[in-house]
């Protein structure tokens, strides 16, 4: 276990505590293990092959890692879809690459299951310009989280999971322990276990994927894991609201040719037409679950 980093667990409720007297955690110690040493030594010295291999190496840990919480996976996305079945709202809140991958997934919803903008939001600390660029000391803030959640008229029916690889981001613990306060229905993805921000949730999701290649470059290996654990929870709760029909992306927009062709094809199958006939459907109906409907 790197030193550094164990104190760093060890008195970081210290320094939450000292930040904003309002917010604080309880004492606790635990193995930040996304800064522990890396298993790769003298990596300037390595030639291209054995950096490759060697992060392709750790790599292969990521999704043994993930398969370990697919149960509570499971259990936040039912709880999830209940709400968004009723009209609730998913937010992924985050600090870095954290947030950004948040806002990945939140903005490939509407493309990918033609869900309105906003039923998923991204929000980032620094606002849109940490998508580009770090924004020093935004991820700091306890207090900041919760004012950009309410810029959106956050309700209960609402879900936030927060994002933070070390477990120790005050944008994220802030946010999150607001919300609980309110009622509304919080979990987290990190890559320590027993971190901060997950007494702060009521669905922990910890994918302890041990430490990166680079040391602490927690875009590596955890950075892999929290975009494949945001993928199942979002993919499976868009299959359960009724957003792909068989294993077919139905509702997805038509918004440039090679998708028009992949709906054209999916039209063709289903209603056994020409591809000229399914074509002229599609353009017709503008979404390829109306294509279809359009002859039942």
């Amino acid at each position: 276990m790197n030193t550094c980093a164990n104190i760093v667990a060890k008195q970081f409720s210290a320094l939450i505590e000292g930040s904003k007297g309002s917010l604080h955690l309880c004492e606790m110690s635990y193995e930040k293990t996304t800064e522990a040493e890396s298993l790769h030594q003298n990596l300037d010295e390595m030639s291209t092959l054995e950096l490759i291999s060697g992060i392709n190496e750790e790599d292969g840990k990521v999704a043994k890692a993930v398969s370990q919480i697919i149960p509570r996976i499971s259990n936040l996305v039912d709880e999830l879809y209940a709400r968004m079945s009723i009209g609730g709202r998913l937010f992924y809140v985050g600090a870095g690459t954290s947030g950004r991958l948040g806002i990945v997934d939140a903005s490939e919803c509407p493309p990918t299951f033609g869900v309105p903008h906003g039923m998923v939001v991204g929000i980032i600390a620094g606002g849109d310009a940490a998508i580009r660029k770090a924004v020093e000391f935004a991820e700091d803030d306890l207090e900041q989280c919760w004012r950009d959640l309410k810029e959106y008229e956050i309700a209960n029916s609402d879900t936030v999971i927060g994002i933070a690889a070390s477990g120790t981001t005050p944008y994220v613990i802030g946010g999150l322990r607001e919300c609980r306060q309110q009622g509304i229905l919080t979990a987290c993805v990190t890559c320590n276990a027993g971190s901060p921000v997950t007494q702060e949730a009521d669905h922990p999701l910890e994918v302890v994927v041990g430490p990166e290649f680079v040391t602490g470059s927690t875009r590596m290996k955890s950075g892999t894991a929290q975009k494949m654990v945001l993928n199942m929870i979002s993919t499976a709760v868009m299959v359960k609201l009724g957003r792909v029909k068989g294993n077919r992306m139905v509702d997805m927009q038509l918004s440039n040719n090679k998708l028009v062709d992949r709906g054209t094809k999916m039209v063709m199958d289903q209603l056994q037409l020409s591809y000229e006939a399914a074509n002229a459907l599609l353009k017709k109906y503008g979404s390829v679950r109306k294509a279809i409907q359009s002859t039942q």
